[in-house]
């Protein structure tokens, strides 16, 4: 299994990062780090150095940060961003969110710097990582404005079942976490995706479900999706790993 989305530089991992590395290596096959705070784009790199060949990163800004970074700081990580694009798998997670953002004004902010980001994927050529919560209509109407169609998007934690068709029209993929086995939403959408555009993640830290997260819980999601697609949790990693590798053109060792 590849767990395409989850946050090792979080200091819930301070502690025991190694250890909770190592127990990954046994069980998954690579990791996919998400930076999104430009304090955490240092530590990063390196981790993905340390664990070369098994830990990769995407590095982007996470939309609830709006109004808690400057624009002296964010045009730092961009200028970071380009200067170690060979270090980096992907942009993101970025993307729109009204759930803890409700201010119309900031949200008219996350839209401007959302696009900033598909502007700098586009020009590194690197795969997009798409966070949208609460705000899936205006995510997908942006992505499809900036003309992604075809291009290599990922909708991270995607629960917008009403939208599914839209984004597997438009040639994008989805990751599923281990939310999916409390959520029925989730379940129809991974009955109905196909399995070629789904990938495994686990957002860890979170989804612990009362204690920390790691991204061998990308386990839990596998194992649901084999349940509502009625298949083997083996051909479900198989063909995962497959699109993961693909979509980030993961160096695995």
């Amino acid at each position: 299994m590849i767990d395409v989305h989850c946050h090792l530089e979080q200091k819930d991992y301070d502690k025991d990062r190694d250890s909770v590395v190592e127990s990954c290596r046994r069980q998954l096959k690579a990791v996919v780090t998400s930076c999104a705070h430009p304090e955490d784009f240092d530590l990063t790199l390196e981790i993905v150095k340390m664990y070369a060949g098994f830990v990769f990163c995407a590095i982007g800004l996470h939309p609830t940060y709006i109004d808690k970074v400057n624009e002296k700081e964010k045009n730092e990580l961009l200028k970071k961003i380009v200067e170690n694009k060979n270090k980096v798998v992907g942009i993101g997670e970025v993307g729109l969110d009204y759930y803890w953002i409700k201010e119309k004004e900031l949200q008219e902010k996350q839209k401007k710097l959302f696009v900033e980001f598909i502007k700098v994927a586009k020009q590194l050529k690197l795969p997009l990582i798409v966070h949208s919560r609460d705000a899936m209509p205006d995510t997908v109407e942006i992505l499809e404005q900036q003309e992604m169609q075809g291009k290599k998007v990922l909708m991270h934690l995607f629960g917008e079942k009403s939208l599914l068709q839209r984004v597997i029209d438009n040639g994008w993929n989805i990751s599923i976490g281990p939310g999916i086995s409390k959520s029925k939403d989730t379940k129809k959408i991974a009955r109905d995706c196909p399995l070629d555009r789904i990938m495994l993640e686990t957002d860890s830290p979170w989804f612990g479900f009362g204690q920390r997260g790691t991204p061998l819980n990308a386990k839990i999601a596998a194992e649901k999706i084999a349940e509502v697609k009625k298949i083997s949790v083996e051909e479900v990693e198989k063909q995962t790993d497959l699109n993961a590798v693909r979509f980030f053109d993961l160096k695995i060792k």
